[in-house]
């Protein structure tokens, strides 16, 4: 995958802290910053997906008595 390049900018104490993590995980600090980001996303569509759940088990009833309990969502004693 290609590579673009972004600039940031963020005070001492935060840069430091990039540095340290980044050095404790034994990785640069760009790619420390790159996992970051790829993370962050990916708890975005956890969170969505685990919202869809609860929604689905808050409101499982009223689909059941709608469409019907059997796996292809037909309405039972209709075929």
């Amino acid at each position: 995958m290609a590579k673009t390049q972004l600039n940031v900018r963020v005070d001492e104490d935060t840069a430091r802290a990039a540095r340290e993590r980044a050095l404790e995980r034994g990785m640069s600090v760009n790619r420390y910053i790159e996992e970051l980001v790829k993370q962050d996303a990916g708890e975005a569509g956890h969170t969505f997906v685990e919202s869809a759940a609860d929604f689905m088990k808050q409101y499982e009833s009223v689909f059941a008595e709608e469409f019907g309990t059997d796996r292809e969502g037909r309405r039972e004693g209709r075929h």
